[in-house]
């Protein structure tokens, strides 16, 4: 991958990243979570690791994201304004701005990261067949497991927020 398309997909992710925190409205947010997915999904095809780029853009983008996106538009949620900000949450802020600021001096000040050796078989286990094999044998049970408990989030998720006749009379 070139440079340029690598800076491309660097910086389209992080702005559509960053769309996804300042964004009041949750539809929106979603959308941005979406194309801040392509991003890496785009920066996954540079690295020529497409089953990662697949299964992000079929997992994520196609469901996680699609359940979001239900999930936000059945319950109804509008951006309200905003709270203000407490003290506790302020400072917070300030410890992590100078972390991150702390990590960007110690990495400017070191220099770059050292690169790894160039491989030139291919590593170990980069054949879709042993991936297949292991997710439709060793790892079925535990995938299963989990798309069913992603299921019960999502079926509590109605359930909680569904609102009640005559609840708000108990108070």
């Amino acid at each position: 991958m070139g440079p340029f398309l690598f800076l491309f997909f660097a910086i389209f992710t992080v702005v559509c990243a960053i769309g996804v925190v300042v964004n009041k409205n949750a539809v929106n947010a979603a959308m941005s979570l979406l194309l801040s997915l392509v991003g890496v999904a785009g920066l996954f095809v540079g690295l020529e690791a497409y089953l990662l780029a697949f299964l992000l853009l079929l997992v994520y983008a196609g469901a996680i994201v699609a359940l979001f996106l239900f999930i936000v538009m059945l319950l109804d949620m509008k951006g309200d304004d905003r709270p203000r900000l407490a003290a506790v949450p302020m400072l917070a802020r300030i410890v992590a701005v100078a972390l991150v600021a702390a990590g960007v001096v110690s990495f400017i000040a070191r220099g770059h990261l050292p690169s790894p050796p160039v491989q030139v078989e291919p590593a170990i286990g980069s054949d879709l067949k042993v991936y297949a094999y292991q997710l439709f044998t060793t790892y079925l049970l535990p995938v299963q497991i989990l798309g069913f408990l992603l299921l019960i989030a999502m079926l509590g998720v109605i359930v909680l927020s569904k609102r009640f006749e005559g609840m708000d009379d108990i108070k």
